[in-house]
């Protein structure tokens, strides 16, 4: 694992929910980004004990508060800042606020602030927000130097229905035009988007990206990646907080240093799709993942055996119902399947690339 960190010195507000166990929101944001050599503030959007949902969410007031403490102790230079999980429309735009503000501090030196937002609504076909957040978003993003929605999100935001590589394309054509978004990585597209992925015997799903061109045109890449038969939390919290620092380490080892001070670090028109920044960026936070989460499932499988052996909680259900019993369990694997971020720092740091982009 190379001791060297990947970004110069670099400093993040981190704008997600907060659980007290588990690795979801800031908690994998925090880690990770630090891991990699940034500085964090952490401004925390709700806070849970996590799985029973325990806890409270900030308000938009709250969150506006707690900038202005910033600002008063001269807290408030940053290099790029990460939002993610909101809880209500208020709070998205008072969070939305604070990204403004920066950008605005920043107008006079292109390339200084950027901004990674994650509108994190739903997926599955199924919003876990209320819906005046979806409006909230699509009346912020174009502020956005970066936005990674899910295929879901995607298509929330676009008012584009993704059903193939077509509307695939069209809806972030939309994306870049109607919202004159730079950069857009859409983390999990499940429809196949090749004859070889279609045949393929693995269950496989893309990541697909683009960074516009100054007349607005997209320049697209698709990455396949297999997919691991379980269930695992936090994945969408991780992927942005390592696209944080590997879009950032992309543009400062870009073969022209005059990227770094370009608006929203878009690359010349004639960067080919694959010499993108944003796409040398996912493909290392594709690599990251995938050894992360393979070491996920290995350490889940131990640790469910060692649950069902004497002394493990699943053999502890005298007395219990079983929809109590089968919650148990429930919670049990869920606990398994939290990322196994701590002793993995090389995955994070060094991961070997396997999964290679591909233009569309």
């Amino acid at each position: 694992m190379s001791a060297e960190p990947p970004v110069p010195e670099t400093s993040v507000l981190a704008v997600a929910s907060h659980v007290v166990s588990g690795h979801v929101g800031n908690k994998i944001a925090v880690f990770v980004l630090q891991s990699m050599g940034c500085d964090i503030a952490a401004l925390n959007t709700v806070q849970f004990s996590y799985r029973q949902w325990k806890g409270t969410r900030v308000s938009a007031q709250e969150i506006t508060d707690l900038w202005d403490g910033l600002k008063q102790s001269y807290l408030d230079r940053f290099d790029m800042m990460l939002s993610g999980y909101v809880p209500g429309a208020a709070a998205v735009e008072a969070v939305g606020n604070i990204a403004k503000e920066l950008k605005e501090k920043a107008r006079s030196k292109p390339g200084s602030f950027f901004w990674v937002l994650d509108p994190v609504m739903g997926d599955n076909g199924k919003l876990y927000v209320a819906d005046d957040v979806v409006p909230a978003y699509r009346g912020l993003i174009q502020h956005a130097d970066l936005i990674l929605p899910n295929q879901f999100e995607a298509e929330q935001l676009s008012e584009v229905k993704i059903t193939d590589s077509a509307s695939l394309r069209r809806a972030i054509e939309v994306l870049h035009t109607k919202f004159n978004l730079p950069h857009i990585v859409i983390t999990s597209v499940s429809l196949p988007l090749s004859d070889s992925q279609a045949a393929s015997p693995t269950r496989t799903m893309s990541v697909v990206g683009s960074s516009r061109t100054s007349a607005g045109a997209a320049r697209l890449f698709k990455i396949h990646f297999p997919v691991f038969d379980c269930y695992f939390s936090g994945t969408g919290d991780m992927f942005a907080a390592l696209m944080v620092v590997r879009m950032r380490e992309a543009v400062y080892k870009a073969p022209s240093g005059t990227l770094r001070d370009a608006p929203s670090w878009l690359s010349p028109d004639d960067v080919d799709p694959l010499s993108l920044p944003l796409t040398k960026a996912a493909e290392k936070v594709l690599a990251s993942m995938h050894e992360v989460l393979s070491r996920t499932c290995e350490a889940m499988e131990a640790e469910m055996r060692r649950e069902t052996a004497d002394g493990g909680l699943l053999l502890q259900t005298q007395g219990l119902s079983e929809e109590e019993a089968q919650k148990k369990l429930h919670l049990v694997r869920s606990r398994a399947a939290e990322l196994k971020l701590v002793r993995n720092l090389g995955c994070l740091r060094s991961p070997n690339i396997e999964y290679r982009a591909e233009k569309m």
